[in-house]
């Protein structure tokens, strides 16, 4: 079975008023048809039965105006969305909940259930029944209380046009499928005729169990058996499928969650009728009958949207942006959409749900959602070498509704603007590592010498090729500490902006956005949101003698997927959330690949991972992020401006990770406050996201085997260098803070 269309456009409602001669010509016609085994005779048919005096212009345009056949396609299905286990349910997407199923999956006691309720004579009479159908439609013609008597074919019919018209967004159509008019009996009759000729009754009434509404949100025996009893259709017993033949009829009014007394006496009703026949026994009937409908139920929630998948929700609504947006599901964002809500796919993710609870948690005891500062934190794990998304977790809780509870967001603040709704947030120091690739790729090494001296630079002075600058800047470090000569290792360790930027000022600014994109980093916002005139690449990387210490906002999916280049030995995957996608019938869909390649080589990969090993350890810049058991990390801090955003992004082998700590709606300045119970100071990437990364890795990676990383290019990390060190340079608690002071047209605000 599938989804229900009808050939060419169905003709709207006659603008004039057919008269009872007309209608009986019509009447007439369908009699003589029916008398030669359902052949339609066409509108000459009546003359024979009424004579040609009585056939009126507007009966003739009326018959010859009806479609005369019904094609079908796919039924619109729900979508099921699930973690990498296959098992756990993340959320559905449909327009219709629909689950369907062959006539062989659904239970013999349904199929009676409804020929008994809605068509006893189903297998005795053609497409239509005469006798009724004559009296509904006289009766309607003459104001008369409106009579039903359509087949279970005609009621079929009927249900293909409706859901026709609502998947081709048709309003009227709806409503002309479903008023109660002889025309559209006639219409519903003759579509009858010719599809019985096609399909055989089995035929029949497979679909109509497929596309019936048997509930407000439930559409299908499949998903109403699913739904009430947490059975399938197979399964069904005598007393649910009676529940659930009673309900089509007013899908509303006899929904068992909604009205249970109505929904009971209706099955009762059901249930006499199935005795009636003799499609059950007296004693199944009597058994059947007295049990409390409250008794038998046994509800599922319907995971309708992602807001039911809990801590997953940012995640999967990640997931449903992909596939409305990827042009692997699709030419247009309509056909994609149509897809999700109608295709009735199978779609397995990336997601570890058990991890992802366990980060959840982990996020809002480090950083509560009710902060009042407004402070906020979100995490992004992904697998290197394969690029996998493993975790996607944020402390706020997810709510998309018109009205979202306090402390509740729908913006996933772990994605870009395009696939969450966040503009992203400034990385601060931990941008360092693109600028310490672009230096080894020149040729540089670990143990050069540069002068962290603060001072004031002419921006003309840092090449670029690819633009200029004007103007001058005097970048500055947190405290004013550990300035002077250190070498490139020690500036990594300790994050010393005034290294850092003595390094970039001896590259190209171009050569390090370069480097940037190649490892992975991704600007959150496009050119056009941006609201600096500074120069930016095709790739959309600002370029900017400040572009070293994080001035551009990215995401942490971006970042988490970025340092996981260097976890791969140089090698970058596009993140990706979804291992599979099957469609209603089985077949395998194409699905977005990570296309894991090199951009770097791995000897300067190599290197770059041993000086950011030199982070998350006593002496470095987060000795709160040491993993346990001796586990070899590696990893870089990052505040940016005035400690308005602050950072970890570590990896190991095994996986990265990015965690964020900051408010997201405006910027607010993390010093003397208190956060999660933390007495006031002033927050450091070191002082949260550090040990709130550690907690998460040491929990995802515990018992597994403690992988180490590869040996650095030795060339390339150079001769221990001797410096010689005054009094009066000290060491920083972080090295991640703000500029002092700058003109022209490079930030004086970013860190």
């Amino acid at each position: 079975m599938g989804f229900q269309s009808v050939r060419g456009k169905l003709p709207r409602k006659s603008k004039h008023t057919v008269n009872v001669a007309a209608l009986f010509a019509a009447i007439a016609t369908f009699v003589a048809a029916s008398l030669v085994g359902g052949l339609l005779v066409g509108a000459l048919a009546a003359p024979l039965a009424i004579g040609a005096s009585k056939v009126t212009d507007g009966g003739v345009e009326l018959f010859n105006g009806l479609p005369d056949s019904l094609e079908t396609t796919k039924l619109s299905q729900a979508s099921y969305i699930y973690a990498r286990d296959g098992k756990t349910l993340l959320a559905s997407y449909y327009w219709e909940n629909r689950i369907v199923k062959p006539l062989s999956a659904i239970s013999t006691n349904l199929q009676n259930a409804v020929i008994a309720t809605e068509d006893k004579r189903f297998y005795e009479h053609g497409a239509i029944d005469m006798t009724g159908m004559t009296r509904a439609l006289v009766n309607n013609a003459m104001d008369r209380d409106t009579q039903g008597a359509s087949t279970l074919t005609q009621q079929y019919v009927k249900n293909v046009l409706i859901e026709r018209a609502h998947a081709a967004g048709d309003t009227e159509g709806v409503t002309e499928a479903s008023e109660g008019t002889y025309e559209r009996k006639l219409r519903e009759a003759r579509l009858a005729i010719a599809l019985e000729k096609t399909k055989t009754k089995n035929e029949i009434l497979e679909g109509y169990l497929n596309i019936a509404q048997f509930g407000k949100s439930v559409y299908g025996a499949e998903a109403a058996a699913q739904h009430y009893f947490g059975v399938s259709a197979k399964e069904l017993s005598i007393v649910q499928a009676a529940t659930i033949a009673g309900i089509t009829q007013r899908p509303s009014a006899y929904d068992p969650t909604v009205h249970p007394e109505a929904s009971e006496r209706r099955r009762n009703i059901v249930l006499s009728l199935m005795y009636q026949q003799g499609y059950i026994t007296k004693e199944e009937y009597e058994e059947a009958r007295k049990q409390p409908l409250a008794d038998t139920l046994d509800v599922q929630d319907i995971k309708q949207g992602c807001a039911a998948a809990e801590s997953a929700a940012f995640f999967c609504d990640y997931v449903t942006k992909v596939i409305t947006q990827d042009p692997t599901f699709g030419k247009t964002t309509e056909e994609r959409t149509e897809l999700l809500y109608r295709g009735g796919l199978r779609i397995v993710t990336t997601l570890n749900a058990k991890l992802q609870k366990t980060a959840t948690k982990i996020l809002k005891k480090s950083v509560p959602a009710n902060d009042p500062h407004g402070i906020a934190t979100a995490m992004t794990s992904v697998e290197p070498g394969t690029g996998e998304i493993t975790v996607m977790a944020q402390n706020r809780d997810y709510d998309a509704s018109d009205n979202p509870k306090k402390y509740t967001t729908a913006i996933n603040y772990n994605t870009d603007q395009e696939h969450g709704g966040s503009r992203g947030f400034q990385p601060g120091s931990t941008f360092k590592p693109y600028t310490l690739t672009a230096w080894l790729q020149a040729g540089k090494t670990l143990n050069t010498v540069v002068n962290g001296s603060g001072r004031t630079y002419n921006l003309s002075s840092f090449p670029a090729s690819c633009t200029g600058f004007a103007g001058t800047w005097t970048p500055g470090n947190s405290e004013g500490a550990r300035r002077g000569s250190m070498t490139v290792l020690t500036a990594t360790a300790l994050s010393v902006n005034t290294g850092y930027v003595a390094m970039a000022s001896q590259l190209d600014q171009c050569d390090i956005a370069k480097a940037a994109y190649e490892v992975g980093f991704r600007p959150s916002l496009s050119n056009g949101e941006d609201l600096s005139k500074n120069y930016f690449t095709e790739d959309g990387i600002e370029v900017t003698p400040s572009m070293t210490l994080g001035i551009q906002n990215t995401s942490p999916l971006a970042q988490a997927s970025a340092y996981a280049t260097f976890a791969n030995q140089g090698k970058y995957c596009t993140p990706i959330a979804i291992l599979s996608v099957k469609d209603s019938d089985g077949k395998d869909l194409d699905v977005p690949e990570a296309d894991c390649h090199r951009t770097i080589s791995s000897d300067v990969a190599n290197t770059v991972t041993y000086a950011l090993q030199q982070v998350p350890k006593a002496g470095g810049s987060a000795p709160l992020a040491v993993l346990s058991g001796g586990r070899p990390a590696a990893g870089k801090t990052g505040t940016a401006g005035t400690n308005t955003h602050t950072w970890f992004v570590g990896f190991t082998p095994q996986l990265s990770t990015a965690v964020w700590v900051g408010n997201p709606t405006k910027d607010v300045k993390m010093r003397y406050i208190s956060i999660g119970g933390r007495p006031s100071q002033i927050i450091y990437g070191g002082t949260i996201a550090a040990p709130t990364w550690k907690t998460f890795m040491d929990t995802a990676l515990k018992g597994k085997a403690i992988k180490k990383f590869p040996s650095p290019d030795y060339s390339l990390v150079g001769r221990a260098a001797v410096i010689k060190t005054s009094s009066s340079q000290t060491k920083s608690d972080s090295s991640d803070s703000g500029s002092k002071k700058s003109t022209g047209n490079s930030s004086d605000k970013k860190d």
